[in-house]
């Protein structure tokens, strides 16, 4: 009956609906609200569910007062769901869009294709949920043949890192849209498996399906975690120059990212001078690309620029200066980072947190350490190990060791970082017999396989000890290749316990593994010499010539009123070198007549 329904539109309604139309502010949105409760048309269903669309997506209102509206309508029909689902999942309320799943299907109301993406986005959000207890109900109802809802299954599986249930629907897609491809590389580059995401993308690529900014912005993560600047440069070229996809912030942030982390810090400066426009992760990424390529100082200046232009940094920039921070000793700076955090009231998360732990460790303030590892409200493995490491570092064996324990006892697992961490600890201590058995339970406890690192811990134990054989054994039963590291540290106990035969027998192994690199000829030439083999010494020398390597010069940083000064072995760039120079003959001169002799034995 046509007539019927233009009768319903009385004058109030229809006053409502135009008053909605023009609605733009949340006080407004609240005033139409109180009117359609105070004229007897509560349960009218469609301004109330205008009302409520306006409230959840397209004003910049409160989540909360949306929901209220939501709990105060009676029984609920399914697109009222999906309109709160979609509130809550603009605004990272993920949670909250589980609860309400539950509560929907409490209610008996029946989810519909629109639901699922929605809820799915959700659990691949929420550290906590298993999606198979929703991909068992998406098959019950019968939407697993839904495209919309295969790309969210294959996008929240991947996200998870269960690749072998991403990839069998991803296989059982019949027409896979970019959406299905994107989910998947995503998934490949978000879990550290960033040469499977690129092997797909070429994939994706040879069938020509549509690329846009977010694959782009995957692809460049994965280029550069593979230090692939080839591919990063191609990237670049094809789709970003070309305009195959739109230059934003973001893509920028991704190029200044993969050009630094692949080394190339001057080609990451000038794409950053040259973007359009930039944001704080576009800054953050050259400020991290920096810090990469140790160019600390460069880091701090940059960050400096970066809140000159007014630019408010994040959580990941100031934990990526205080890297810096800690890597110079630049105690000043550290600490005004720390005066910034709080001022600005932001979280102490477990990166933040972490990374001023390292800073106040590496800058000598071990009880500052301490006292950021207890504020911290949340504590993982990173806050734990970082003070563990910390504590290593200082020599404080015993302590370390206890902390250790107390992280065990709350039950957070450590990392193959922490046993580092640990193992350090029994090497600065002595502790031969504990770090032994630290070593064995990280394999058999914790099935953590050792690295170059641990095995570089354990060598410097047992070589610290005098256990020069055991040492040796260790290495040669390794299941890797035994890096120069490893070798260079029981070189180092060869010369501490004046083993000359093995000291020298390693240091022409490392000779041969590093051909070009000075530091191996250095000590090769110690040990000579302190074994008085003065003609050997010569000849090192000479090779060393013929082959035209270079003794590296020291570098150094040190702080001062909050000022970075670098200093370079027989340098003469600082502004007060001749000054420095004049007072070190003088100290020298000092330290002679107090008996001082230097040992000439070594290079």
């Amino acid at each position: 009956m046509p007539a019927a329904v233009p009768a319903k539109l009385t004058p109030l309604r229809a006053h409502l609906l135009s008053l909605l139309k023009e609605c733009r502010t949340v006080d407004h949105l609240k005033q139409i609200h109180s009117l359609l409760v105070t004229s007897g048309l509560p349960g009218d269903a469609f301004p109330t569910a205008k009302i409520l669309h306006l409230a959840s997506l397209s004003l910049p209102a409160d989540i909360s007062y949306a929901s209220l509206i939501f709990h105060q309508i009676y029984r609920p029909h399914v697109s009222l769901y999906n309109t709160i689902l979609r509130g809550y999942s603009l605004r990272s309320h993920h949670v909250k869009a589980i609860n309400l799943y539950s509560q929907m299907l409490r209610d008996g109301v029946f989810p519909n294709e629109h639901t699922y993406p929605l809820v799915l986005k959700a659990f691949s959000r929420s550290q906590n949920e298993n999606p198979n207890q929703i991909y068992a109900q998406i098959s019950k109802l019968g939407f697993d043949n839904d495209s919309f809802v295969q790309n969210s299954l294959v996008a929240v599986y991947a996200k998870a890192g269960d690749f072998g249930s991403a990839r069998k629907l991803f296989d059982g897609i019949r027409n896979r849209d970019f959406i299905s491809w994107t989910a998947m590389v995503h998934g490949y580059v978000d879990n550290d498996r960033p040469v499977e995401g690129l092997a797909l993308f070429a994939e994706m690529k040879s069938v020509g399906v549509e690329i846009d900014e977010v694959i782009v912005v995957s692809v460049l993560k994965g280029a550069a975690m593979v230090g692939n600047i080839w591919l990063g440069k191609c990237i670049h070229g094809f789709y970003v120059e070309c305009g195959r996809v739109k230059w934003d912030a973001y893509i920028g942030g991704a190029l200044v990212d993969m050009y630094a982390k692949c080394g190339y810090c001057d080609h990451a400066r000038r794409l950053f001078e040259e973007m359009p426009c930039r944001n704080v992760v576009s800054w953050s990424a050259l400020i991290a690309g920096y810090v990469q390529c140790n160019e600390f100082i460069d880091a701090l200046s940059f960050f400096r620029d970066m809140l000159v232009r007014g630019m408010k940094p994040n959580q990941v920039t100031l934990a990526t200066v205080l890297t810096a921070c800690a890597q110079l000793g630049a105690l000043d700076q550290g600490r005004w980072i720390h005066s910034y955090i709080e001022r600005n009231k932001l979280e102490l998360n477990s990166i933040l947190g972490t990374a001023l732990i390292d800073m106040y460790a590496k800058c000598g303030c071990i009880d500052d350490a301490f006292m950021i590892f207890h504020v911290i409200p949340e504590k993982d493995v990173y806050p734990w190990t970082a003070l563990i490491s910390g504590m290593a570092m200082h020599g404080r064996a015993s302590e370390c060791l206890d902390l250790f324990l107390q992280m065990v006892k709350e039950r957070v697992q450590p990392n193959e970082v922490t046993f580092i961490g640990v193992l350090c600890a029994c090497s600065h201590g002595g502790l031969v017999d504990q770090g032994q058995s630290y070593f064995d339970c990280m394999i058999k406890d914790c099935g953590i396989s050792p690295k170059l690192e641990h095995y570089g811990c354990m060598v410097d134990l047992l070589g610290r000890a005098g256990r020069l054989r055991e040492a040796l054994c260790l290495i040669e039963s390794m299941t890797m290749e035994p890096s120069a590291g490893i070798w260079g540290a029981l070189l180092n106990a060869c010369m501490i316990h004046k083993n000359f035969e093995l000291g020298e027998s390693i240091g022409k192994h490392l000779v041969r593994m590093e051909p070009h690199h000075s530091g191996r000829y250095v000590l090769l030439a110690n040990i000579y010499s302190l074994s008085r083999k003065w003609d050997e010494a010569a000849n090192l020398r000479r090779t060393m010539k013929g082959r035209s390597v270079e003794k590296t010069r020291g570098c150094s940083w040190i702080e001062v009123t909050g000022a970075i000064h670098e200093f370079v072995a027989f340098g003469e760039s600082h502004s007060e070198s001749k000054n420095i120079y004049e007072t070190l003959d003088g100290l020298t001169e000092l330290i002679k007549l107090e008996g001082y002799v230097p040992d000439s034995h070594q290079a």
